[in-house]
């Protein structure tokens, strides 16, 4: 009988499914429901960016009666002789994201564990509907929450104080923010209500498993500013800080809080919910899972650059080090390990404008290496375009700007946007990368450009493996099988694990005249910092 280890990721858009066959790697299952596209889950009034009416602008949340619906659609779409065979269950969901629950959602949950309902007739959402103290579930597009991040990093002693306790600088759209703020909106009634938040990543499993106790995970956690990022529990401080002002109002934060476990934990077996209306296997395990960002760098133990709409740079390191500019994230991954985590927002979603304007398509890399073989690598000219603000560093909008050069031209303006962008991760990446030679690993549309790869790896100076886009659901299911393997006493290797699923191509070495050219005495990255920085200057946020 095949062992198969099911990987679910709640993102924003859509749930997806990934199935794998724990002693071949092979990906037997791959499949997604689209929240606004299923009919089975349109029905819950988001809106066309997936979210709900924002009661004022910069609020985002979701409705958690769809994170149930999404559970029965995907436990039906399962095919049925894949759902006999699943041993383990492990989940990501959207970080920060999280969900308020009432005292009595116990019993309800409870009830999915001892078949105390008419599992044939009712639904997730129908058992569990009344179980929310608040229904909206903020998401990390939330944006109304700076006066509460202001006063969390004030209470704690300032930036510096709260970057060494928390591994981040009070982010406005992490998960202690946001409660401060439900805390003081409508005069506290929802938190009032409140016995247990959940995260989004923790709240799949606590259904699953029928129990509102299931823990959170300590990688999910580092989203929250609310736990001690080097000790991995709740830290009294940052709960008194988020919680200033609410502590008369009904239960105590720490209360509402979960305990906190490691990502990879088995927290219990799925509920006889599923095992009945279902045929889920009776013996399958459920993982405490974790956020969307720690389940996607399960699938490399180096460094990983993500060059997709946003770019992301996920830098491992030992568990001290923090960007203590406040620009990038400390957390850990899916299987415990410590990394660093930065996310610049005007990502490759710039390269398609450029592209664009050319009359190139979408992703079209093809078109754009003919342009890249035509330009100096680190050359004179750069360009910048940052249509968004940005947070990797906090800057304002760039309106499209040559550099060395004035009228524009396809190899000039393509080559521009590429380096500077870059530049940007790389350079603003300094302070918390380790110098190394190791492999740095990246996914995204680019790695189909040789031209590209080829800049990144003299750019950051290392050997670069470009692999297939792996994403939250897979890295989950490799968390998984690697939790039931050492469950099961067996041997367990998470890279062998992550090799045997994640195709990997031949590495591209860095060439000595491009290294020179970024970072010679008078190279591109030199050059870049100064008009950089005179950008930034001239283009705060607003």
């Amino acid at each position: 009988m095949p062992r198969l280890s099911l990987g679910l990721d709640s993102s924003t858009q859509k749930l997806q499914a990934i199935v794998i066959d724990i002693d071949t790697g092979e990906k037997v299952f791959d499949h997604s429901l689209d929240y606004r596209r299923d009919p089975r889950l349109n029905r819950f009034e988001i809106n066309e960016n997936y979210i709900l009416p924002p009661l004022n602008e910069g609020e985002a949340s979701q409705p958690p009666l769809m994170f149930f619906a999404s559970l029965d659609a995907m436990s039906k779409d399962t095919p049925l002789e894949m759902r006999r065979d699943i041993v383990v269950i492990n989940t990501s969901g959207q970080q920060h994201g999280h969900v308020y629950l009432v005292e009595f959602a116990h019993n309800l949950f409870d009830r999915l564990r001892r078949q105390i309902h008419r599992s044939k007739e009712w639904d997730l959402a129908q058992i569990l509907g009344t179980s929310l103290a608040y229904d909206r579930a903020p998401i990390w597009m939330t944006s109304d929450t700076v006066q509460e991040a202001d006063e969390i990093r004030e209470l704690i002693g300032g930036k510096q104080r709260m970057i060494e306790l928390s591994g981040s600088d009070s982010p406005l759209r992490f998960t202690g923010a946001v409660i401060r703020k439900t805390g003081k909106r409508n005069f506290g009634r929802n938190y009032i209500d409140t016995k247990r938040i959940q995260l989004i990543g923790n709240l799949i499993p606590a259904v699953l498993t029928g129990n509102t106790d299931t823990p959170a995970d300590f990688a999910n956690a580092c989203g929250m500013s609310l736990m001690d990022y080097r000790k991995k529990e709740w830290s009294n401080e940052l709960i008194e800080a988020v919680s200033k002002g609410l502590t008369n109002v009904g239960t105590h934060l720490r209360y509402k809080l979960p305990k906190l476990t490691s990502p990879d934990s088995v927290v219990g077996n799925i509920a006889e919910y599923f095992v009945k209306k279902y045929d889920f296997n009776e013996n399958c395990q459920v993982v405490a899972g974790s956020g969307d960002n720690p389940q996607s760098k399960v699938l490399v133990s180096g460094d990983l650059l993500s060059l997709g709409t946003s770019f992301v740079n996920m830098t491992s390191t030992d568990g001290n080090t923090f960007d203590m500019q406040g620009f990038a994230n400390a957390m850990y991954d899916g299987v415990g390990r410590p990394f660093i985590f930065g996310c610049r927002t005007n990502g490759a979603m710039v390269w398609d404008m450029v592209r664009a304007d050319y009359s190139i398509a979408k992703e079209d890399y093809a078109s754009g290496e003919k342009a890249l073989a035509r330009t100096e690598v680190g050359g004179k000219q750069m360009f910048f375009l940052q249509p968004r603000n940005e947070s990797f560093p906090v800057s304002g909008i760039f309106k499209p700007t040559r550099i060395g050069y004035g009228i524009g031209f396809l190899p000039d303006d393509y080559n521009g946007i590429i380096e500077s962008s870059l530049a940007a991760v790389y350079t603003h990446s300094k302070s918390f990368t380790r110098q190394t030679n190791e492999t740095l690993y990246v996914t995204g549309g680019a790695t189909a450009s040789p031209e590209i790869m080829r800049r990144v790896a003299a750019m950051w100076n290392r050997p670069v493996i470009p692999i297939e886009k792996g994403g939250a659901a897979l890295g989950a299911a490799v968390a998984g099988a690697y939790a039931y393997l050492r469950g099961q006493r067996e041997s367990a290797d998470i890279e062998v694990l992550s090799q045997r699923v994640l195709r990997r191509r031949e590495p591209i070495y860095p060439r000595a005249d491009d290294v020179n050219a970024y970072h010679g005495e008078n190279g591109y990255l030199k050059r870049f910092e100064t008009e950089e920085a005179r950008l930034i200057s001239a283009n705060p946020v607003k």
